[in-house]
């Protein structure tokens, strides 16, 4: 299991507001890019979005189910690479302040990524998190301007 986490210089209510605009999704995301509403409202339970990842010159479609949804504190998401099987990613978004602390945990579920799961896998997967944790920092920092009257702001309209 990969745990990491990131201190966003912003209210909850600020990084849920880019949790919650699928567009967002592979700006934060690493690897991914293009993404587009699949199924329901992102990210009501079980709204799923599509997007593109690009492994060399090939690129392949990945998709991402919502299966646990507590707004503005847990977002738990699955993975789903075809092939590779499918990963379980968990949010936690706390207040921490006037900031928030946001924990990122994921692990493998099915497929290639569960039967071949090991330390060297999760130390992977902890550097992509702390790029994906800085990104979502950055564009929560970004579309959200500083201060207390800004916290519950919808991002997309920002950007």
């Amino acid at each position: 299991m990969a745990a990491r986490h990131h201190l966003i210089e912003r209210p909850p209510s600020a990084v849920w507001a880019v949790l919650e605009d699928e567009r967002q999704y592979g700006n934060w995301v690493v690897g991914t890019s293009g993404t587009r509403r699949e199924q329901g409202d992102w990210p009501e339970l079980g709204s799923s979005i599509t997007y593109s990842v690009r492994l060399g010159p090939k690129e392949f479609t990945g998709r991402t189910v919502v299966r646990r949804v507590e707004k503005p504190r847990a977002l738990e998401l699955e993975a789903e690479a075809g092939a590779l099987g499918s990963a379980r990613i968990a949010l936690d978004i706390r207040p921490w302040g006037e900031k928030t602390l946001v924990t990122v945990d994921e692990h493998p579920l099915r497929g290639v990524g569960g039967t071949l799961h090991n330390v060297l896998l999760d130390s992977l997967i902890q550097i992509r998190h702390r790029t994906m944790l800085a990104r979502l920092a950055r564009l929560t920092e970004r579309l959200t301007p500083a201060g207390p009257e800004a916290g519950g702001r919808r991002a997309a309209k920002a950007g």
